[in-house]
């Protein structure tokens, strides 16, 4: 008898959970998969509505690796396209790679498809950027450690927390007490902090503070899981200067000519091409832009408005 085709496993990113903030390929990916595993803690089951009519629907909620493989590795070899969604996005803390490694060992084919990650989507509810001029300019996706997988070295919360950049926490509601004060010693008691619990479903719970009072909030909540922690003074500082991308320079350095109008930068025809400035512009850019901003006050990183 012959052996069907092996079917393609594929690790969808499901967003924060609301079935219209999916992507039109996972939407595409769902409808053409007999098979569907998916965590239903953290996703609205409108989700679901996007799979065939008689498409195997599998929640993975209260499965190990092992199993949920199984099941992914039993489908595809039936012939089955697999739809493996992911909360948020499966670049992080999706467990793909533990999933990925057992299907390459059980030679499964698999590709994965991206989706819009939680804290994105929060920060979309808070109208806010978590890169601010002069402010934050990097993320950093990161964990809680007690009662997970151990951290490697050199990623302790408080190394992070000492750059001063927007921390997003991920996995670690049910610990906020404990990591709010572990982040005041860096941050200060004020500094202001945003949980996103279900964020873009029905049931969302938006909580803005900071880390002095952010532990009450959650507890009275009783949020337990599915939520994601944002910290930074880029949540509620309104006094920063423009980015420089933005700032004034002379027309004919920013790609347009004297006559002002559009003039291609580069090689129009390899828009790869090296488009770096000469070392003596950017030079004069900086001391123009050092100027514009040598009396500007510090930015305003004041919580009174965020509560």
């Amino acid at each position: 008898m012959t052996q069907p085709d092996l079917g393609t496993v594929h690790f969808i990113g499901a967003g924060p959970g609301a079935a219209d903030l999916l992507t039109l390929r996972a939407v595409a990916l769902l409808g053409a998969s007999q098979t569907c595993l998916y965590a239903g803690t953290y996703l609205d089951a409108v989700v679901l509505s996007h799979c065939p009519e008689g498409a195997a629907l599998i929640d993975t909620q209260n499965l190990d690796l092992d199993q949920i493989t199984e099941h992914l590795v039993s489908a595809s070899r039936d012939g089955q396209d697999v739809a493996r969604l992911c909360s948020g996005d499966p670049s992080v803390f999706s467990a793909v790679a533990e999933q990925a490694r057992r299907l390459d060992a059980a030679g499964i084919p698999w590709d994965v498809t991206p989706g819009i990650p939680a804290y994105a989507a929060t920060a979309a509810i808070l109208r806010r950027e978590l890169t601010v001029p002069q402010v934050a300019q990097s993320v950093v996706l990161t964990r809680a450690q007690r009662d997970a997988t151990k951290m490697p070295p050199g990623e302790e919360l408080a190394n992070f927390a000492a750059t001063g950049a927007t921390l997003v926490l991920h996995l670690a509601i049910r610990h906020t007490r404990r990591i709010a004060g572990e982040l005041a010693a860096h941050y200060g008691l004020e500094c202001p902090i945003a949980v996103g619990y279900l964020v873009s479903q029905p049931a969302e719970i938006i909580l803005r503070g900071t880390l002095a009072d952010i532990a009450d909030q959650v507890e009275a909540h009783d949020l337990q899981q599915a939520a994601v922690i944002i910290v930074g003074p880029a949540l509620t500082t309104s006094g920063f200067v423009d980015s420089h991308l933005y700032s004034h320079r002379p027309r004919d350095q920013a790609g347009m000519g004297n006559s002002g109008a559009e003039v291609p930068i580069g090689n129009p025809k390899n828009p790869t091409a090296d488009r770096a400035e000469p070392e003596e512009v950017r030079t004069q850019e900086w001391k123009r832009f050092a100027e514009a901003t040598a009396d500007r006050e510090d930015p305003d990183v004041s919580a009174a408005a965020w509560r």
